[in-house]
């Protein structure tokens, strides 16, 4: 069995590093989850929000459930950005509804469209 290890993340955008990204959104209800791999096992993750930058970069941020990493940090639901692709990310599933950028999300017709298909 192949070794995964953990997906690095990728900082959230800021002012001053560059044009803002385009941000992809999906319904509530019906957003994408991938399966990222962390403290050692594949976790279920629901994708937010897709970020495509001007040079090409898409990242992909997600809310994940994570154990404690210490006495002092409690377990829970954090929300983590990674690039996309790379190893420790795969697919779980995909939404059936097209993403957004420019109005609020809509429930679609039963199409598959996965994290990858912002520009279809």
């Amino acid at each position: 069995m192949a070794a995964f290890e953990e997906p690095e993340q990728a900082p959230p955008w800021r002012e001053g590093a560059g044009p803002p990204p385009q941000v992809w959104l999906w319904p509530r209800g019906d957003r994408p989850a991938l399966w990222i791999r962390a403290a050692g096992r594949w976790r279920y993750a629901v994708v937010m929000a897709r970020h495509e930058y001007a040079d090409g970069r898409v990242v992909v941020q997600v809310d994940v459930r994570l154990p404690r990493q210490s006495a002092e940090q409690e377990a829970g639901v954090f929300t983590r950005f990674y690039r996309w692709p790379q190893d420790g990310l795969r697919v779980a599933h995909a939404s059936t509804s097209q993403p957004a950028h420019d109005r609020i999300p809509t429930r679609a017709s039963p199409s598959q469209h996965s994290i990858d298909s912002a520009d279809a």
